[in-house]
């Protein structure tokens, strides 16, 4: 009686329930942090709200965009989010902006555990999301990308059902910080590819075009973002993190809103990032051309594989967006029938290394010593390798449809629904 007793109660925490207690118990954890009762190891990671948003928002809020500022490098519809602490007017703007981070990752802890109601394992999503947040640290609350997450995680939720609803979502989500779009990266082919990206593409030209209207200013940010060159935690600085060893002379710097490397050979190996991406993006549309086997888990791996793959080419990859990949990493773990479990699983670890090499051990980095360059090195390798896994098996699952068959018998021995396959010709 007393094991069946302890099996149930087991159940129980790795279920909701499970997830509601760890939620409240590592959140006021991460709350300390952010209102600075206990001091967080490290370089401090709320500069962004203090100095940043802070700044922006009389700018904002008087009508116009900061155009002058080589740090605003976010679409135009960032502007309503960074103005939302309006709504917390008996809170001063630094932690009304903290509040409305936490209320956001409480709604999406929320929309996964709906979601995942009646699936063989309700709170896995939930699960990924709770731990992948409490891991990225402090962060997740100082930045506005945990908001940007939440829109385009409910995106990729709807693109099934209601695609059009996923267009206009992932539209809006475009016009926050761009990346929302490749949530449509596998909608099912025919009619919902077409009302998804009709209704994304449309959503983001009208409120592009509206915020040009109503704000001057509103595009500013493509000429920043093309000026900025490789950051230091990127995959491309692991050249010069190695060279500086060698006698390179170059130093890392703070540049358009960021530290990074400044010196010779720097343009070339940000145009070399540029061209992965462009490779990567390549990939993607042969895959989409050659794919013939589209399970209900494909729309998932693919928006995943897709984030995955130009976050790790980035000339760029900071702290805050490993949120987007624990974020739709979740709604791919819910989906029973999904081949991406390795990579999300390596998603999370790189997140921990993130937050040892920011802001933990952040001087290390920047000075490319061994203890630096070694986290870097785990966590760059971790994200490749996630990215190559993920590529490989989401071509494997849908251009050789011979290989869903084993993931078909392995999903009824972990007692999961198979996954239903749709052939196109």
């Amino acid at each position: 009686m007393r094991i069946v007793r302890n099996t149930h109660i087991g159940a129980r925490l790795r279920g909701p329930a499970g997830v509601v207690l760890a939620w409240a118990v590592t959140r006021a954890v991460l709350m300390l942090f952010v209102f600075r009762a206990v001091p967080f190891p490290g370089q401090f990671v709320l500069n962004d709200v203090h100095d940043v948003y802070q700044q922006w928002y009389p700018v904002l809020r008087s009508g116009s965009f900061p155009s002058e500022d080589v740090t605003w490098q976010y679409p135009p519809g960032a502007a309503a989010v960074l103005m939302a602490p309006v709504v917390l007017p008996f809170l001063s703007y630094v932690n009304a902006f903290f509040v409305l981070a936490l209320l956001t990752d409480a709604a999406v802890t929320v929309m996964l555990l709906v979601y995942g109601r009646g699936r063989a394992r309700p709170a896995a999503g939930a699960w990924v999301w709770v731990v992948g947040v409490t891991v990225a640290g402090p962060v997740v609350f100082a930045r506005y990308d945990v908001m940007v997450t939440a829109v385009g995680m409910l995106a990729l939720l709807e693109l099934r059902r209601r695609p059009r609803v996923a267009g206009l979502l992932a539209g809006v989500g475009t016009m926050l910080k761009v990346w929302p779009l490749l949530v449509l990266t596998g909608t099912p082919r025919g009619r919902p590819t077409r009302r998804a990206w009709s209704w994304g593409v449309g959503t983001a030209a009208v409120v592009g075009v509206a915020f040009a209207v109503a704000m001057p200013g509103a595009f500013s940010f493509l000429t920043f973002q093309r000026d900025r060159g490789t950051e230091v935690e990127s995959l491309g600085a692991m050249v010069f993190h190695v060279a500086r060893h060698l006698g390179w002379h170059g130093q890392p710097a703070m540049h358009y809103g960021s530290v990074e490397f400044l010196g010779r050979h720097v343009h070339m190996v940000s145009w070399a990032a540029l061209a992965l991406s462009v490779l990567a993006l390549c990939w993607l549309v042969v895959w989409r051309l050659r794919a013939r086997t589209f399970s209900d888990a494909t729309p998932y791996d693919a928006a995943f594989t897709a984030l995955l793959v130009f976050t790790t080419t980035s000339r760029v990859i900071s702290p805050q967006y490993m949120v987007w990949l624990i974020g739709i990493g979740a709604v791919c773990r819910m989906m029973p029938g999904s081949v991406l479990r390795l990579p999300v699983r390596l998603t999370l670890v790189a997140t921990f290394f993130t937050t040892l090499e920011f802001p933990v051990f952040f001087s290390h980095v920047a000075a490319s010593d061994k203890w630096g360059v070694l986290l870097l090195t785990i966590r760059n390798g971790l994200l490749v390798a996630a990215s190559v896994i993920a590529c490989r098996r989401l071509w494997a699952s849908t251009v050789h449809s011979p290989v869903l068959q084993p993931l078909q018998r392995r999903a009824r021995g972990a007692g999961e629904t198979p996954p239903s396959l749709i052939t196109t010709r």
